[in-house]
């Protein structure tokens, strides 16, 4: 795999944004039981390597959109992660000022154009990106992250069926978790995903989303035929669930028994440490010395956080609407 190729420094970013995104995650899970986050949670753990093999290729200027499980898309697209638990506990210091919170984070100089409650809200988005990026020849490209639940939508039916007529330079990303919400994909979600994406006359690949260099090498592709005009791309992720659909998800849909397995057998940073290191590439000093910056950095912001001031009350009406004027 071409992966397995990336340089060193490559390679520990790679594992850093995965690493990370699971001990936020795990974090927050556990700070959600302190009663201290207003609101909800929708958590990424255990679909690391999607957001990472996709986001790996991805520059500043390029575009995404996420869904409601977004907090590991904005960690991969390089969203500050002490500005994103502050904007989960509420707290003024939030990279939307502690208005948007866990389902709502955004950061458009990052490319990261927001997470949002809508299922398949995120390829019309992108689509918009896309046709951007196309009008200006800018050579970016635009990513629409969404579940098997999303497909579904007649939102992204009509995307790719835009995408593929104008030729857009835009990826849909489609990590298929099984479930939507507490729903079996293969109860609500007929035939195959990625035949329907062919049906719209563009290419599609199904990846295995516990193999980070699995998904970054299909991302690479895809990306390197929107760049060279060659339109859209349709990705079919799939990839593990670790949590409950939210943080109040009771969850009993799946045995014990499956959710241990899950935990034990697709793990996307085990089988990448064991990649990494079996071909010498890296060593279990580096991965281990990348944990322990990384958990110590969870802590910090967790710590910022906490002491951070709420959003005065002034400013409950700023940032609500954009002046073109």
């Amino acid at each position: 795999m071409q992966g397995l190729q990336l340089p060193r420094e490559r390679l520990l970013e790679a594992y850093r944004l995965m690493r990370t995104i699971r001990v936020f995650e795990d974090r927050v899970s556990a700070e959600m039981d302190t009663g201290d986050i207003p609101g909800n949670t929708h958590l990424y753990a255990g679909q690391e390597a999607s957001a990472v093999g996709v986001c790996l290729h991805l520059t500043d200027t390029d575009r995404i959109a996420s869904t409601h499980r977004g907090h590991g898309h904005c960690i991969a697209k390089g969203c500050d992660v002490d500005g994103m638990m502050a904007e989960i506990f509420g707290k003024a210091t939030g990279i939307c000022r502690g208005k948007g919170g866990s389902m709502h984070i955004a950061d458009l100089g990052r490319g990261m154009l927001g997470a949002n409650g809508i299922v398949g809200g995120s390829p019309p988005i992108a689509c918009g990106a896309a046709l951007t990026a196309k009008v200006n020849r800018t050579r970016d490209v635009a990513v629409a992250f969404t579940g098997d639940g999303g497909v579904n939508q007649g939102t992204t039916a009509e995307s790719l069926n835009l995408a593929r007529v104008w030729m857009l330079p835009v990826i849909f990303a489609v990590e298929d978790n099984g479930f939507g919400e507490a729903t079996a994909s293969s109860f609500a979600t007929a035939g195959d995903i990625c035949r329907r994406a062919e049906g719209y006359g563009m290419p599609a690949r199904k990846v295995d989303g516990v193999d980070f260099f699995a998904v970054h090498d299909a991302m690479g592709e895809a990306v390197e035929r929107a760049r060279e005009g060659g339109g859209p791309t349709l990705l079919h992720i799939v990839t593990p669930r670790y949590y409950g659909h939210f943080s109040g998800d009771a969850d009993t849909y799946r045995s014990a028994e499956e959710k241990a397995a899950m935990r034990r057998d697709q793990d996307c940073l085990a089988r990448f440490r064991t990649r990494v290191t079996q071909a010498s590439l890296l060593t279990p000093d580096d991965l281990d010395a990348v944990d322990r910056s990384v958990s110590a950095a969870i802590d910090g912001a967790v710590l910022a956080a906490r002491a951070a001031d709420r959003p005065a009350l002034e400013t409950l009406l700023t940032d609500v609407y954009v002046r073109y004027a």
